[in-house]
């Protein structure tokens, strides 16, 4: 009898690529057989942070792709998990430990604990994120 294969998933903007998101795409891939990975649309990332990634959504979508963890890349256009779910039955989600005991990420873990689906957090990359990055650039526009 053929093991099934398990189905990862994980998401984000992807903006400024960095080592943060090498790391946890790879950490990702090694718990998994088959790695998904959502990428936010424009769209949706200005709907939450009121304004648009530095690097447009194809482009963020083609690094995404390029990587080697990486077996499929989609464009994520909700925040609601279960959307993906729904479409790609996925059996282990990754997500960055700074939503770790965040109240919606521990209602959306009950949840799909229910599924069967399992959360897995890994560490932030303190060192080095898209929001610092971010805020240099911000201090250079004047």
């Amino acid at each position: 009898m053929k093991k099934r294969s398990i189905i990862g998933y994980t998401s984000g903007v992807f903006d400024l690529f960095h080592i943060g998101h090498v790391n946890i795409l790879r950490q990702s891939k090694a718990l998994c057989d088959k790695l998904i990975v959502g990428v936010s649309t424009d769209e949706l990332v200005y709907k939450y942070k009121n304004k648009y990634p530095v690097i447009p959504e194809k482009e963020r979508l083609k690094i995404i792709k390029s990587i080697k963890f990486v077996n499929h890349a989609i464009y994520q256009d909700s925040m609601d998990k279960f959307i993906n779910f729904k479409k790609l039955n996925f059996d282990i989600m990754f997500v960055g430990d700074d939503w770790y005991n965040n109240t919606k990420w521990n209602k959306l873990e009950l949840k799909f604990n229910k599924l069967g689906v399992k959360i897995i957090y890994f560490p932030y990359t303190k060192s080095t994120s898209s929001t610092k990055i971010n805020k240099i650039l911000d201090s250079h526009k004047s």
